[in-house]
């Protein structure tokens, strides 16, 4: 990472939480109110719960449910150091975990045993305070399933995140190979620089690839190539906002209203929207208005001129360049 100013850089070194004095703690704080951090724009999650205690006794950091009704364990880990000197591998931990969630039953169970509690530590960060915990955290978790059409499909997978500074190559080889045998397991690199008085992490989603084999740990000759990692697009690499204003499908002026709402913004020039006044992004802007931890910004913002999602609008226009129509 380079700072530049005129025609001169600056090169800033990465550093590690440990070096920081930051602890795991804080990075799941940071993590809960922040999952977007480790989706993107092209996800929806809903955290439902914090360091959630199984039968073993075991406490998993996060846990959250996303759009597909998927149950999602979220483990952290400072840095390699720290994956390293574990008695119990980080992936091995993590699915234990999962295959402990695997065995909520319904959604009735979930908040008994994971969301309602959670909501009633933070119940600060809620309104409707005429409800119980109970009663908010399963009208939340319901509207949320029922709004992705996904009632029928809640937790017939489980969902596993990773994350940390930097992983060893024993875990990212054994995720691979998780990955390719059809588990649903994923690395996040979250990398610190300090820069002055702040904080800037890059974030990287380095697992799963197109090609696992790129990870896989030869012992038998560390001197084979690795294969070429094929190329082709992925959800994580759709073309954003501001490619769509580029095209000229959607124009700075436009109204952006939320999917089955009435509120609506105005999109500027740099893809960011007004809401009232106030100038956010529109995950931002969406993520507030519906209450989860991330959204699908594509599926819930609607072009008012068009009455189109930006999700249909993207996938139009890729469709027709893809058979030379543009």
């Amino acid at each position: 990472m380079y700072i530049v100013s005129g025609s001169n850089s600056e090169k800033i070194e990465a550093t590690s939480f440990t070096e920081l004095d930051i602890t795991e703690n804080k990075i799941e704080e940071l993590l809960r109110k922040n999952i977007e951090m480790i989706c993107d724009e092209e996800e929806s999650m809903l955290v439902v719960g914090q360091q959630v205690r199984n039968a073993s006794n075991g406490r998993s950091d996060l846990t959250a449910v996303d759009n597909n009704g998927n149950i999602v364990l979220i483990e952290i880990k400072r840095d390699r150091k720290d994956i390293e000197n574990r008695k119990e591998a980080f992936e091995f931990q993590a699915i234990r975990y999962a295959a402990s969630y695997a065995t909520i039953a319904d959604t009735e169970d979930l908040v008994n045993k994971i969301y309602g509690p959670y909501v009633e530590k933070y119940r600060d960060e809620f309104d409707h305070p005429s409800l119980t915990s109970s009663e908010l955290a399963t009208r939340i978790l319901n509207d949320f399933l029922a709004i992705n059409n996904v009632i029928d499909q809640f937790n017939k997978k489980q969902k596993i995140v990773l994350v940390a500074s930097d992983f060893d190559e024993q875990t990212l080889s054994a995720v691979a190979w998780l990955n390719d045998s059809g588990v649903d397991i994923s690395c996040f690199k979250l990398t610190p620089y300090k820069i002055q008085d702040s904080l800037v992490f890059n974030i990287t989603k380095i697992l799963p690839l197109n090609e696992y084999t790129d990870y896989y740990v030869n012992f038998l000759d560390k001197n084979i190539p690795a294969k070429k990692q094929k190329t082709g697009l992925t959800k994580r690499v759709l073309p954003k906002i501001d490619a769509m204003l580029e095209w000229g499908v959607v124009k700075p002026g436009d109204t952006i209203r939320a999917k089955d709402r009435t509120e609506k913004a105005i999109l500027l020039e740099n893809g960011l929207v007004d809401y009232n006044g106030e100038t956010l992004s529109m995950q931002k802007w969406l993520k507030g208005l519906y209450g989860w931890s991330s959204i699908q910004t594509y599926v819930f913002a609607v072009r008012e001129e068009t009455g189109e999602t930006l999700a249909e609008i993207r996938s139009k226009y890729m469709e027709e360049l893809s058979q030379n129509k543009i």
